[in-house]
């Protein structure tokens, strides 16, 4: 009785530290790692990592996953993971576990008595339960956008800040399935503040040489701009992937066998498992360099049935550690990422630094994870389109104050689409990775966010504008449908710009066969023009309004459209027939460029720079490779994951086109036909410079029994030395060369998908003179396959499954029964010298990513959104433009006076040195809003979960010397904010909103 007495006074003890602890938390003065469990200095640790893999979405959808529907498909139940792996935690207070998916967890958490939330709370102070990585989701790293890679970790973090406090901030970033890991993914963690990163899947080559190194744990150097140790990060790479070892899987779902103990029981087998686990651990430490190794004791939706994994690791500890007293020099204990960086951190080593990334992976010598970079291209559209106008919904959510929530309308949010577009990030999702119907299910919560974010912006608008309408929101433009603009004799266009630069843009509206005036904000007629659009597959047409408009920053500009009485004269275009002779060349040109095209094939052949006299060869087509179904020297095939063709040589699409040309005062098009299922149109509108290539595939034949892989292609005569470059996740630009890799011996196994790398918003190439670029409208897989030429990979549809888990076919359907996907995009060509590429495409990149969005308002009268007040035709929400340097990369609401605002340097250290852009910039933010004055400003770490005066990281000494500890955050003056290359500050502003606004 006396010994349960004071076992009862130490746990309470216990409890009362750890509740001192966690109070300190909010000041600063929390020591996560003071909690970590104790090892022995003189022996070989073994810490085990006890986790669940829980993805949202992948062969069932994320509901399905959570509430453990449709085990058929796959079985999985995340509530009862979690509520599994608590009871087991409050049974045995050595027990340790960390968990990552937050969506999930706020799910569960959100279903919890208080007094479990309370049980819960104490096992996170304790650093029993703890949070890795803290995004909503894991998200992908070759196909996101950097920004919402952002915005997705600042949803996440800042949950389980509110929840839990410091207690709950993540210490390291946990990416264990992620097909690949990009540069800049590394440096966004790091200016979040983590103190280190764990990954599992990395080329089978590159892991090899690893090991025999001893370089399994190193120092990257994620950015060539940020001052080290900014975006330095310790990275290290999970030995097992993220599974136990071999014979040591404890779950429901395994089938290893279980620890028996019994001496007496003919299955006892406690010495031999013993013995095994002795060895194993021996061979693992002689990859790694401290006395500290890891075991990952879980895999996919593990710990259902959490007593099964515990009950067989407390015998493990425990008979393992007994082996000391024969001799035995390792220690087993429970543990988790952060407390094994810990003791890492505490050897004091110099480690050795990464400065690329680690693209592309390839878990065997013909198996390739670069197909999905392209997989699923309408779905990465929509995702891009998603992210774009959620930071539309979230500026207007601050622009109006209160107004936006309830109005007129109903009540608006941006939560569901935040929410959703979370979600969309995850690696199975935007990758293209996942089941058709979950797919479906990605897209089907995008769209219910749509739906609430479009009643927020017409309550905004209504509000700004000082008027209320029939607001319209076209989704169908992409296929030119809009029934209001095509029925309607009157309508107005709203155009809001979301960058904080002034912009122009062309509008296009599908029309009736009429004629129309456009006139702008001010009420002065603007050109325009009403063109036929040949209907793909018929002798119809669909004509289209176009007329240039113009938005100011972080705001809008109201067109009003009125149909006159007259139709459109009958369409009699230019055309050239197939292989038709021509006195001469095709040609369109305006001030700044000229495209020539071949008379006899119709395809591209020249482009020109007017204004820097640059005239470079080039000719763009499509081709196709055939998709390998396996061989016989290797089974692999090409799938949702996998790129595997058959041939290194594409199949050309068509060695010649059917071409139309358009032109007029406000546009010249090229309309290229290449065949039933593939078409282009190549324009250029006035005062544009870059060339815009919209295509259209889909859907791609399969009857012939091939399934097929389409690129475009673009051939030069630039002497690239096998050098092409791409973006990391929209920002930094990585140099690549062809059948190489810059930290080991690659032995290329397959020349073309080992080649690829992910192209999320550009790749060019150059031969240190001219530079030729395209820019994308979603992630694809790129490369440049020989001198002078660059490719990208624009549609997938695949006949067989490449045996990676989702097993299906990449078989998207279309409209119809039985058919495939069509997919329409664009890719944007620009043409200029080294020193004046970056300027211009850089900015161009970001004008396309955060595209001005269309609303349409309906005929009849305007009502007068409070008496008195005039309807606004334009509206501003900044009082000037920011400098070009400098983006606004995030304007949201954070609290009922509160404004999350982030600051983007946009350039590299050595672009834009021709237009000085990559000089510091300095920006006034205190009079910089109109709706709002900024009362007091707190700069934070990049997710917004941290202050940055408080702040701190873990330090690492590197073989390439330099800076151990951060440079102290620079001081906070809101009418001075500087910011270097490349840097992304972060801000808190507590705001009042004007009057004007605060209705």
């Amino acid at each position: 009785m006396a010994a349960g007495f004071w076992a009862r006074l130490l746990l309470r003890l216990w409890f009362l530290a750890v509740a001192f602890l966690c109070a300190g938390a909010e000041d600063g003065r929390f020591d996560y790692y003071e909690l970590c469990p104790a090892t022995q200095p003189s022996m070989l640790n073994v810490h085990l990592l006890p986790h669940t893999h829980d993805d949202v979405g992948w062969l069932k959808t994320v509901d399905q996953y959570f509430y453990g529907a449709r085990n058929d498909i796959q079985h999985a139940g995340v509530q009862y993971i979690l509520d599994s792996v608590v009871s087991a935690l409050l049974a045995n207070k050595s027990r340790r576990f960390i968990y990552v998916e937050i969506v999930f967890f706020s799910y569960w958490w959100n279903k919890q008595t208080a007094q479990r939330q309370q049980e819960v709370r104490q096992l996170v102070c304790q650093g029993r339960f703890q949070f890795a990585n803290g995004g909503w989701v894991m998200n992908d790293e070759a196909t996101t956008y950097y920004a919402a890679s952002i915005d997705q970790m600042t949803l996440g973090l800042n949950f389980l800040k509110d929840t839990f406090g410091d207690c709950g901030r993540p210490r390291v970033a946990w990416h264990i399935d992620p097909f690949g890991h990009s540069r800049e993914q590394a440096s966004l963690f790091a200016q979040m503040g983590f103190d280190g990163y764990f990954f599992g899947r990395l080329d089978y080559q590159d892991k090899k040489r690893r090991e025999i190194q001893r370089e399994m744990e190193q120092v990257w150097r994620a950015s060539v701009n940020l001052q080290p140790p900014h975006a330095d990060l310790f990275t290290s790479v999970l030995p097992n992937g993220y599974n136990p070892p071999p014979d040591l899987c404890w779950d429901m779902l395994c089938s290893d066998y279980p620890l028996v103990d019994d001496p007496d029981s003919p299955e006892y087998n406690v010495k031999g498992l013993i013995n095994y686990f002795l060895n194993i651990s021996a061979i693992q430490a002689q990859h790694y360099r401290t006395n500290h190794i890891v075991m990952t004791m879980g895999s996919d939706f593990h710990y259902e049935n959490a007593n099964m994994w515990f009950k067989n690791l407390d015998k493990l500890i425990q008979l393992v550690n007994a082996q000391q007293s024969n001799g035995s020099s390792i220690n087993v204990l429970y543990s988790t990422p952060a407390c094994y960086l810990w003791e890492l951190n505490k050897a004091n080593l110099t480690w050795s630094v990464k400065q690329d990334d680690f693209f592309p992976y390839a878990d065997g010598p013909h198996q390739f994870w670069t197909g999905y970079f392209t997989s699923r291209p309408a779905l990465k559209r929509y995702e891009r389109l998603s992210h774009k106008f959620l930071q539309v919904c979230n500026q207007l959510e601050v622009l109006a104050g209160p107004a936006a929530s309830v109005g007129s309308y109903g009540q608006g949010s941006s939560a569901r689409l935040r929410q959703a577009m979370a979600v969309a990030q995850h690696h199975d999702a935007v990758s293209g990775t996942s089941k058709q119907h979950v797919a479906n299910d990605y897209a089907r919560q995008l769209a219910a966010g749509w739906e609430e974010c479009q009643v927020l912006v017409s309550n905004a608008l209504a509000s700004l504008g000082s008027s209320k309408k029939d607001f319209v929101f076209c989704n169908q433009l992409n296929i030119s449908v809009c029934p209001l603009s095509q029925t309607a004799n009157h309508f107005q266009a709203i155009l809001y710009n979301p960058l904080a630069w002034t912009i122009t843009w062309t509008v296009r509206l599908p029309v009736g066969a009429w004629a129309y005036n456009v006139r702008d904000p001010s009420g002065q007629s603007v050109p325009s023009e009403v063109i036929d659009i040949p209907a793909k597959g018929s002798e119809n047409s669909h004509p289209e309004l176009i007329f240039p408009a113009s938005a100011p920053p972080l705001g809008f500009s109201i067109y009003s459209v009125t149909r006159l009485s007259v139709r459109t004269p009958q369409f009699r275009d230019c055309c050239s027939p197939p292989m038709a002779q021509s006195s001469g060349p095709l040609v369109i040109q305006n001030e700044h460029l000229r495209a020539i095209f071949d008379p006899n094939t119709g395809l591209l052949q020249e482009i020109e720079n007017l204004d820097l006299g640059l005239r470079l060869p080039v000719s763009q087509s499509f081709y196709w490779y055939n998709a390998s179904t396996g061989d016989i020297t290797h089974p692999q095939a090409s799938g949702a994951y996998i790129f595997r063709p058959d041939k290194t040589k594409p199949f050309p699409l068509r060695h010649w086109v059917n071409t139309r040309l358009v032109k007029n005062a406000l546009v010249q098009e090229v309309h290229q036909n290449f065949s039933a299922w593939c078409s282009q149109v190549v324009r250029l509108y006035p005062g544009q410079r870059h060339l815009e290539l919209e295509w259209t595939v889909g859907p791609v034949p399969i009857r012939d029994g091939f399934g097929k892989e389409i690129i475009s292609r673009f051939d030069s005569q630039l002497k690239t030395n096998g050098r092409f470059y791409t973006d990391s996740n929209g920002r930094e630009i990585l140099e690549r060369r062809r059948d190489y890799r810059p930290t080991w011996d690659l032995n290329q196994t397959e020349p073309v998908a080992g080649n690829y790398y992910p192209v999320s918003s550009r790749i060019y190439i150059t031969d240190g003179q001219v530079q030729l670029t395209v820019l994308t409208d979603r992630s694809q897989g790129g490369s440049s396959l020989r001198d002078g030429s660059l490719e990208l990979m624009v549609h997938r549809r695949l006949l067989m499954d490449d045996n990676r888990g989702v097993g299906e076919a990449l078989l998207e359907p279309g409209d119809g029964p039985g058919t495939g996907l069509v997919v329409r995009g664009r890719h944007l060509v620009l043409l200029d010298t080294v020193e004046t590429a970056a300027a211009g495409h850089r900015l161009q990149a970001q004008r396309e990513a955060l595209a001005p969005q269309l609303v349409l308002a309906s005929p009849g009268q305007d009502v007068p959104y409070s008496p008195g007040s005039p309807a606004r035709t334009q509206f501003s929400g900044l009082r000037r433009e920011l400098p070009p340097p400098v983006h606004l990369l995030t304007l949201a609401l954070w609290g009922p006076s509160t404004v999350l605002l982030r600051l983007e340097h946009i350039f590299e250290r050595e672009e834009g040195r021709a237009f000085n852009l990559s000089q510091p910039v300095t920006v006034d933010l205190q009079d910089l809003f109109s709706a709002f004055t900024i009362n007091r400003l707190e700069e934070t770490t990049l997710a917004a979960d941290q202050t940055l005066s408080k702040a701190s990281r873990l330090q690492w000494r590197t073989s390439m010397g330099g800076p151990t500890s951060p440079h102290p955050a620079p001081s906070l003056d809101p009418s001075a904010v500087t910011l270097q290359p490349m840097e992304i500050r972060t801000f808190l502003a507590s705001v009042t909103w004007s009057e004007a606004w605060h209705r």
